[in-house]
């Protein structure tokens, strides 16, 4: 089952939340954004509440919507999943007169965005696509992972069971991602920290298929295709989270 106030949170800081690493990794997305000033907020009543800072042809994203130039507010977690599925069009609460930003600069980039993380048969057979696609989905995922381990129930039960630390997620030599746990809450770190277990896809074709079900990943780590070590009933539970993490985004 999907909770949707947690499903809320994974739609702000997972997929959102994956528009600065966009503006990064694709021309498109950072061409769109170049000459950009400006930040959009998205604030859910009950639920997440974030920035996206655009400037200088990037995009950071900050918790908060304090001063953002234009706000969509939302009276609820389905009105917010409802814009993100495309089943409801917000109207801006603040900077009503910016939402040509909105029209000409952001709806291209989330859609550049759904291209990337649902992408065709056709776009997967371009290397480079491919690479900065799953680079993208590693991306959503990480940040998944935190927002269902703090949001939703069955999540929550799995973050009952870790001990505080830091998990190192990571595809070899291409991206990783630091999430500490204290107190059974999550959250991301600097990429630098020291890490007390680790997950590490050997390259990024292994971690593709994981992320399609192509493969599991109990099965992977028995067979040697993913490493892991440290403290493993921190992992053990991180797929658990992951498990859900696949619910949600299906």
């Amino acid at each position: 089952m999907i909770e949707k106030n947690a499903l809320a949170y994974v739609n702000a800081f997972a997929l959102l939340g994956t528009i600065p690493a966009l503006c990064r990794e694709v021309d498109e997305a950072r061409e769109l954004i170049k000459n950009e000033k400006i930040s959009l907020g998205f604030k859910v009543k009950g639920g997440p509440c974030m920035t996206l800072v655009f400037k200088d042809g990037e995009c950071t994203l900050v918790r908060g919507t304090d001063g953002c130039d234009i706000l969509l507010a939302f009276s609820s977690a389905e009105k917010f999943n409802g814009m993100i599925d495309g089943t409801v069009t917000p109207i801006p609460r603040r900077g009503l007169l910016k939402v040509g930003f909105l029209l000409k600069r952001f709806m291209p980039l989330t859609d550049i965005l759904t291209r990337y993380l649902r992408a065709s048969d056709e776009d997967l057979a371009n290397r480079e696509f491919f690479e900065i696609s799953t680079r993208l989905m590693f991306s959503v995922i990480s940040n998944a992972l935190v927002e269902l381990a703090n949001n939703d129930s069955v999540s929550r039960f799995s973050a009952s069971n870790m001990v505080d630390g830091t998990v190192r997620l990571a595809i070899l030599d291409e991206c990783e991602a630091r999430i500490g746990i204290k107190d059974h809450t999550l959250s991301l770190e600097d990429p630098d920290s020291a890490y007390s277990a680790y997950m590490v896809f050997p390259d990024i074709d292994v971690a593709r298929a994981l992320f399609d079900g192509k493969i599991n990943a109990v099965a992977a780590v028995g067979l040697g295709k993913v490493r892991i070590g440290g403290m493993i009933c921190n992992i053990d539970n991180l797929n658990r989270v992951l498990d859900r993490v696949s619910v949600y985004l299906q």
